[in-house]
């Protein structure tokens, strides 16, 4: 039996690991710090998956999510991973 990959299904955004060199420039681009960015939690689904891919996420990496709308196009949207989201 294969596992589920959240990521490959329809409605779920994509979702990409910043890498630790372009976190900076992230934050830079859009004129905030780690902790004005939304948050997602280590326990997330889509982040369990990217933990497949990337190995052991720690809190304070930066995921991009890549959304798509029907009036705007694609948006990039930005969360830092935290240990439980309140």
């Amino acid at each position: 039996m294969s596992k589920f990959n959240v990521l490959e299904h329809e409605i779920v955004p994509e979702h990409h690991l910043v890498p630790v060199e372009e976190e900076y420039k992230v934050l830079k681009m859009l004129n905030v710090t780690k902790e004005n960015l939304p948050r997602i939690s280590i326990n997330d689904p889509a982040v369990k998956a990217l933990e497949e891919i990337h190995g052991k996420l720690e809190p304070g990496r930066i995921i991009k999510i890549i959304r798509k709308s029907p009036t705007a196009g694609y948006y990039e949207y930005y969360r830092v991973i935290v240990k439980s989201v309140i």
